[in-house]
């Protein structure tokens, strides 16, 4: 059965030796996304934080929706999951990039990275246990934007942010519109998902998005990870 990282004990492994100290860099690669701050986790092999197809969790709700990480923190603490929060000390804006060095990773395996994008509904980009190498050498891994689920991609541009308030809590990037009424208002795939992209419009007065089309639209890829192990 699989299981959350909130549903797991803290077990100690006997015998287990596997131990890595590795750099980490994410790279934004979209034209005109923000990442909100970065949560990098490294944990065992039978925990994560988000499955594709698997209906989100509040933490990660929280996290897609209004870009807060406090609770998958938590989560990941309390089973000896060893996580650097906020490695970029704020937004990731387009075309940036931060770095985590000589990240003593102890017995852990596998590493985990989210954050939010914006502006999204509840977009954010991913990295889902990715297997971290006992030989050292550079790997470099290519990230894609997904969809929590958990709310109706309508584009709204308003404020909201808390899990369950419709609409987008800000564009970092700006060049946005405003009194938009609406792409959708339900959501038709409630699992977690790749996510559709922005449709936006070109209207900064109304239309039916507040998100510029001609900026803020973006396919996959939107992250590139660089793992150095040592």
């Amino acid at each position: 059965m699989k299981r959350t990282l909130a549903a797991l004990p803290l077990i100690a492994v006997a015998g287990f030796t596997h131990a890595a100290t590795i750099d980490v860099t994410v790279s934004n690669l979209t034209q005109a996304i923000t990442f909100t701050p970065l949560l990098v986790t490294a944990h065992s092999s039978d925990s994560y934080l988000f499955r594709l197809g698997e209906s989100a969790s509040p933490e990660l709700q929280a996290m897609a929706e209004g870009g807060d990480i406090s609770g998958l923190n938590t989560l990941a603490d309390s089973i000896g999951a060893y996580s650097v929060a906020n490695p970029a000390e704020g937004l990731l804006m387009a075309n940036g990039s931060t770095m985590i060095s000589d990240w003593d990773t102890g017995e852990n395996t596998q590493l985990t990275i989210v954050a939010m994008l914006l502006p999204t509904n509840d977009g954010f980009v991913g990295l889902d246990s990715w297997s971290i190498p006992e030989t050292p050498g550079t790997y470099t891994l290519y990230l894609n934007g997904y969809d929590a689920g958990t709310e109706a991609n309508d584009e709204i541009i308003n404020g909201g942010g808390a899990s369950g308030v419709p609409g987008i809590p800000a564009n970092p990037s700006g060049m946005g519109g405003e009194n938009a009424t609406g792409v959708i208002a339900t959501e038709v795939n409630d699992r977690v998902h790749i996510h559709p992209g922005n449709v936006g419009d070109t209207d900064p007065d109304g239309g039916i998005s507040d998100v510029n089309s001609r900026v803020h639209r973006w396919l996959n890829p939107v992250a590139k990870v660089v793992v150095v192990v040592k």
